[in-house]
């Protein structure tokens, strides 16, 4: 090979190798830090530990079901569904003819005995009648007495009076009906006041403070809310609370009581929603509520979380423990103190320090051509 030769294969080598230094290079040249969009989720106090909302049913403070305590022909229905009536107000009436007869008949029997008794007070002191006679004169003296009473008792018993001021609610008769004695004739009910019935969880319960009644009832805040008068909330007063739980649903019933509205009309049989405020009722710690996609786990297999520093938009971990899951949701009890801002959805491909950017909190898919958009698929 001539000297010419050698010296082009030289040249060659030394222009490989310098490409590949200079390819070398670029590779290790800096780039840029990786920023991962992520979704974030600011964590608040959730309401759901301490605001709790209840279905009930509004039933009436006082309610009774009258009927008369004798049986007769009903002759005089002074009342109607829907009335209100006055306390001893006299709402029905049966035939009395029977029951006057029956006065008549031990009233006379009474003024007999009376006489006869009256005289034998006089002959026992002279001696002219035995003490036995006298006896048996005072004893058909007293029961004849009494026999008037209770004649006299069960004329009164054929009217039927109102034992409070309150709304008939029902009637079950009509007139000219037979009744038996205890038949049920009108359901009466207090218009005063109303009750509200609610069934509490065996899972509230448990958290309730093991204190007196009273001091419950003192440090708990309860309002009702009717459908379609949300603007309105009415104040509720605790008024009983069961200690055992239904054996079925293992809830405990709580009634409650509040003045009855004058805004608009409340009926026993509605429905309501009662609002209650456990943070004085209960000894829970603060509960977070988070979305479960931000839970993840560590090195150690453990639960934790990736807080946002919102100054230099990086994320570092946070240990958590964690509760039970509701739905696409999961409970914090422990690690978080609220207002934090953390990873909710690219958690999984985080690392401690890591750069962030916000992703929009709303992202919409751009549909494919030839396909309708939501308005052109509602017509619009």
């Amino acid at each position: 090979m001539s000297l010419m030769g050698k010296g082009l294969i030289s040249l060659s080598l030394v222009g490989v190798v310098l490409c590949l230094m200079g390819c070398e290079k670029k590779e290790l040249a800096p780039t840029e830090p990786i920023i991962r969009p992520v979704k974030i989720f600011k964590v608040e106090m959730s309401e759901a530990g301490t605001i709790r909302h209840f279905p009930g049913r509004v039933e009436a403070s006082q309610r009774a079901d009258l009927a008369f305590r004798v049986s007769g022909t009903l002759n005089k229905l002074w009342v109607k569904e829907g009335d209100l009536v006055d306390k001893d107000q006299l709402l029905a009436e049966l035939d009395d003819t029977d029951f006057k007869i029956n006065v008549q008949d031990k009233q006379a029997s009474y003024d007999k005995t009376k006489r006869n008794f009256e005289r034998a007070k006089e002959l026992i002191v002279s001696g002219y009648i035995s003490k036995m006679d006298y006896d048996r004169m005072e004893s058909d003296f007293k029961k004849d007495t009494a026999a008037l009473a209770n004649a006299k008792q069960q004329l009164a018993y054929t009217q039927l009076a109102a034992p409070f001021a309150g709304q008939v609610a029902r009637r079950f008769v009509d007139n000219f009906e037979e009744i038996a004695a205890k038949q049920d004739v009108f359901a009466l009910q207090g218009v005063n006041s109303l009750d509200v019935v609610i069934n509490i969880p065996e899972s509230i319960v448990r958290n309730l403070r093991a204190s007196a009644v009273e001091e419950r009832k003192r440090n708990l805040t309860v309002y009702a809310e009717f459908d379609g008068k949300k603007e309105h909330h009415f104040p509720l007063q605790v008024k009983e609370i069961a200690t055992k739980a239904d054996p079925d649903t293992q809830t405990f019933q709580v009634r409650l009581t509040m003045p009855s509205p004058n805004v608009f009309t409340v009926l026993p049989g509605m429905t309501v929603s009662v609002v209650i405020d456990f943070s004085k009722f209960t000894q829970a710690e603060p509960v977070f509520w988070i979305p479960s996609s931000a839970v993840v786990a560590n090195s150690v297999l453990g639960s934790q979380v990736w807080v946002l520093d919102p100054d230099t938009m990086t994320v570092s971990a946070k240990a958590v423990k964690v509760g039970r899951m509701k739905r696409d949701q999961i409970q914090v009890t422990e690690g978080l103190s609220g207002n934090e801002e953390i990873v909710a959805v690219g958690a999984a491909y985080l690392a401690q320090g890591m750069t962030v950017s916000r992703m929009p909190q709303s992202e919409q898919a751009i549909p494919r051509t030839g396909e309708p958009n939501q308005k052109q698929a509602e017509g619009e």
